[in-house]
């Protein structure tokens, strides 16, 4: 008999049941167990003498309920709801109260086995917030990335399949450094074979991964976050080089790592260099700068901050038309094909 089996497994796999299930019967909870009803009854019974609240209501719509006591019921969770539950720790989640998603049943579940206080100011919280969606989230399928997860922690190269926001689709090997996430999005950290360089996949366009023979070494040295965020600010067709007159370090803790490189050309001034494919965006994100700043290249970053100087100014000026178009509009994100660019 294998430890699946064992009498104190099925007890488990009981209350399980009886938590996503309540008033089942003793014959609906035999037929879930693929056991004799004797056995399932014997199985309630073990749950019982463990101390937890199995109560029993007769009549054609009884069955069994797991009560409340003193002491919280242990919890079981599917791989999935445990993987889908540290997930939405890291990123958010948005659809925790439908029952039909994993994190919404692991919630049940936890729900379930607080005491009677506590539980009724959770599940009120959980009624009444009103999440704010993340429209730039984008979450991986959680098999895919806990099979990435374990290659990075097994130093185990993989071949992935791959798609492309324009659908283009290939499969490239890499060795797994590190499942980031960053900016609301899952990234796959990796050195491609083909192209000898460090890439960052989006891990919800991976459609397969098969773990390869042998291991690799990652490099000691390194950081994944900020890898990919200077992977992320590289790579993209419209240059940009700006001057801002403020210390390095102050710089650092008002900019996005993702808009490039900060390098200090004396102690009250920064050289910010990097590349886009959406000149407007990064206009916008320098226009949070309170000190001054001079953009010296490239020329379509230069034309959209100097079209979004024009519309502020036209904002308060009585004496200017109402509204200034845009010389630049916002850019389309670049594809992500197998040899260049960041996959953003």
């Amino acid at each position: 008999m294998t430890a699946d089996d064992s009498p104190t497994a099925r007890a488990l796999l009981a209350l399980e049941l009886l938590q996503d299930a309540p008033g089942l019967t003793a014959d609906g909870l035999a037929a879930r167990l693929g056991v004799s009803e004797r056995a399932a009854r014997r199985y309630v019974g073990i749950l019982r003498e463990a101390g937890i609240p199995v109560e029993s209501v007769r009549g054609p719509y009884g069955g069994y309920r797991i009560g409340r006591g003193l002491r919280a019921a242990p919890l079981r969770f599917t791989d999935a709801e445990a993987l889908a539950l540290v997930m939405a720790v890291l990123d958010g989640h948005h659809d925790a109260d439908d029952p039909a998603d994993p994190v919404g049943r692991a919630l049940d579940k936890i729900l379930r086995a607080l005491p009677g206080p506590a539980a009724a100011q959770a599940t009120a919280v959980r009624r009444t917030a009103a999440a704010a969606p993340d429209r730039a989230a984008a979450r991986p399928d959680p098999a895919t990335a806990s099979a990435l997860v374990h290659a990075c922690a097994d130093r185990r190269p993989v071949r992935i399949g791959y798609r492309s926001e324009a659908g283009n689709a290939w499969d490239t090997e890499v060795d797994p450094w590190a499942v980031v996430v960053r900016h609301g999005r899952w990234y796959l950290v990796c050195r491609s074979h083909r192209a000898g360089a460090v890439r960052a996949y989006r891990v919800d366009r991976v459609g397969t991964v098969e773990v390869l023979p042998g291991t690799f070494t990652p490099p000691e040295d390194l950081d994944p976050v900020a890898l990919l965020d200077e992977h992320l600010a590289t790579g993209w067709e419209y240059a940009a080089e700006v001057v801002i007159d403020e210390p390095v370090d102050r710089v650092r803790r008002r900019l996005p790592r993702a808009l490039g490189r900060l390098d200090a050309l004396d102690e009250a001034t920064t050289r910010l260099t990097g590349t886009t494919s959406n000149p407007y965006w990064y206009a916008e994100q320098l226009a949070v700068l309170p000190v001054p700043f001079r953009v010296l290249g490239g020329p379509e970053l230069r034309a959209t901050v100097g079209a979004l100087g024009r519309r502020l100014s036209a904002a308060v000026a009585a004496d200017e038309p109402a509204a200034v178009h845009d010389d630049a509009g916002p850019g389309t994100v670049a594809d992500d094909d197998p040899g260049a660019g960041p996959a953003v």
